[in-house]
């Protein structure tokens, strides 16, 4: 299997499966002299981790991370940087009922047809489990980056928004939503426990935003910045769509309306607006990157869904287990990290081909 690999000069390969041992991945090219500890990655972690409210898978994973090479005395470096995750509540008895029969909506039967093999414990290589580790590995760049704020919060559950104009970053850590609106939680909680409630699934709308990005990160033709940003947020499991700055909605406005004007202010470029989502022409403009994914509500249900098994029979397929009720929820810290395994990656870039490019902060030398 390939294609395990995300990156250029800033790299992850990420290994493991949802029922095995542990999974893990490899940070190659992070830059020497970086202070890191298992300290530094643990709190991300701990915000995506399963089990920490009714309203998320009920798996009880302390997603405890091993710095397991790449680190001497609390500083990178410069050699590959391996992290390992002990898996220590599978219950993969849960999947025996589907291990001959194709689930709808999950990779079931497109994974078997590519490789006419499939570990239906939980989905096996294809499982969010593995994004556990791009958190992991988001957080290794982020302090690649320490002058760049990366946050992320859920802007839609189901067909419900939020209310823009409540927007505060403060709130986002203080539900279990990462809903940035605090009037939008008590109807999203209403929501998604009825939903809960009868066996079902909804999908919801991330948001993140990079604060900090300097300008000029990207290229205009086949490494535009929004590009691999699109690719990497289009690559979290069960993602269906992204969008940069105003994305689809810019189907809707004038060129008037959809062009970011221009002033000078105090020396420097002052924009009135960021439609654009701090990209243009495929180049960071220095303003906040801005961008949307939509997740597809979670294809594990209690209600009994037709579907074919193994032999070419027709069954229908109702999957027990654990599950999100709304995967969306725990999606919103791996949004984050993979714009920040983006960014890091492209601002090595920038600078191996611009040598006055902003340098990445390292410990100073004795």
């Amino acid at each position: 299997m390939s294609h395990n690999s995300f990156g250029h000069l800033f790299r992850l390969t990420t290994w493991g499966e949802s029922h095995g041992r542990a999974i893990g991945c490899v940070v190659d090219g992070c830059p020497p002299g970086i202070a890191l500890e298992e300290s530094d990655i643990q709190p991300w972690l701990d915000r995506r981790r399963p089990g920490q409210s009714k309203f998320t898978t009920q798996r009880q994973e302390p997603d405890t991370v091993r710095i397991l090479s790449g680190v001497f005395e609390g500083v990178t470096t410069g050699t590959p940087i391996a992290l390992m995750i002990e898996n220590v509540d599978q219950r993969s008895r849960d999947y025996s009922e589907i291990a001959q029969r194709f689930r709808p909506g999950h990779a079931d039967l497109a994974y078997e047809l590519k490789y006419g093999i499939r570990d239906y414990r939980g989905g096996g290589r294809s499982s969010a489990r593995e994004t556990a580790m791009r958190v992991a590995g988001g957080a290794v760049a982020r302090k690649v980056m320490p002058g760049v704020t990366i946050r992320g919060a859920m802007v839609q559950m189901g067909p419900h928004g939020i209310d823009r104009a409540n927007w505060d970053w403060d709130e986002v850590d203080n539900n279990p939503f990462f809903c940035p609106d605090p009037a939008a939680v008590p109807l999203w909680e209403e929501y998604l426990s009825g939903v809960r409630k009868a066996g079902s699934s909804c999908g919801a709308v991330i948001e993140v935003v990079a604060e900090g990005v300097p300008p000029g990160l990207g290229a205009p033709i086949y490494a535009k910045l929004d590009a691999d940003i699109a690719a990497a947020l289009m690559g979290i499991n069960a993602v269906k769509g992204v969008e940069i700055g105003e994305g689809f909605a810019a189907a809707a406005l004038t060129g008037e309306e959809n062009a970011d004007a221009m002033r000078m202010q105090h020396g420097q470029v002052a924009f009135a607006g960021n439609h654009a989502g701090g990209i243009l022409g495929g180049i960071a403009t220095g303003q906040p990157i801005v961008a949307r994914f939509v997740v597809k509500p979670t294809s594990s249900i209690l209600t009994p869904v037709p579907s074919v098994d193994r032999s070419g029979s027709d069954v229908e397929v109702m999957t027990k287990g654990r599950h999100d009720p709304c995967v969306g929820i725990r999606a919103v810290p791996v949004g984050e990290a993979m714009l920040a395994l983006v960014l890091a990656d492209h601002l090595l870039r920038h600078r191996a081909q611009n040598p006055d490019a902003p340098q990445i902060a390292r410990l100073p030398r004795n």
